[in-house]
């Protein structure tokens, strides 16, 4: 069993505060989807209203505000895309 790179936290509060690390970049969003890679693979945030209220490209965190109504991990081979965030950083 090989051994799992990076981390990744997913700390929802009241299904209206998301708060995740270990994120490396987000592909696209909208007020009803969010998708986004983190260190172990694609994540799609459904629901309503949502909002990016906070982003740290140094820590790879990201909040988001919204009516959170489903989260969807995807796969892992995404995990060596170079995205948003690796582009800030070249």
């Amino acid at each position: 069993m090989t051994e799992i790179q990076g981390r990744h936290n997913a700390i929802l509060e009241d299904r209206s505060k998301l708060m995740l690390t270990g994120i490396n970049d987000v592909e696209r969003f909208d007020e009803n989807t969010v998708v986004l890679y983190t260190q172990l693979g694609e994540l799609t945030v459904k629901g309503e209203k949502l909002h990016i209220s906070e982003l740290s490209v140094e820590n790879g965190e990201l909040n988001i505000d919204g009516e959170i109504s489903a989260l969807v991990y995807g796969q892992r081979d995404a995990v060596s895309r170079l995205g948003f965030f690796g582009k800030l950083l070249r």
